[in-house]
């Protein structure tokens, strides 16, 4: 039973208490932005900012909580190729807007 592919001693996987802590961090890093969009208190560029940083700061919580990406040697191969798709993605994103932009930008100078 010690090799099967649903054991839990492996040091990879969170215990409950992780677990735990990565929900109630999901929680209050969803419901400040949530409670910021529907009764404004700051200006909407601020809370524009206050939703992004939280939005990457529950993204890191997922990834350690619940992905159980760190630093370790274990983790390495993964991590790089976390990287690498995030780099991946952000070029195509970005250079996709960038396209945009610039073809707006010609279309509407005749």
């Amino acid at each position: 039973m010690a090799n099967s592919p649903h054991s839990h001693d492996d040091a990879s996987h969170g215990s409950f208490k992780s677990y735990m802590v990565g929900f109630v961090l999901s929680i209050i890093l969803t419901a400040v932005p949530f409670g910021l969009v529907m009764f404004p208190t700051i200006s909407k560029v601020a809370t524009l900012w206050v939703v992004l940083i939280f939005a990457v700061v529950q993204v890191l919580v997922h990834l350690v909580y619940f992905l159980h990406l760190d630093r370790s040697a274990a983790q390495r191969n993964n991590v790089i190729a976390f990287a690498f798709a995030t780099l991946v993605i952000l070029l195509l994103v970005g250079l996709s807007v960038w396209i945009m932009f610039s073809i707006h930008t010609f279309m509407m100078a005749k």
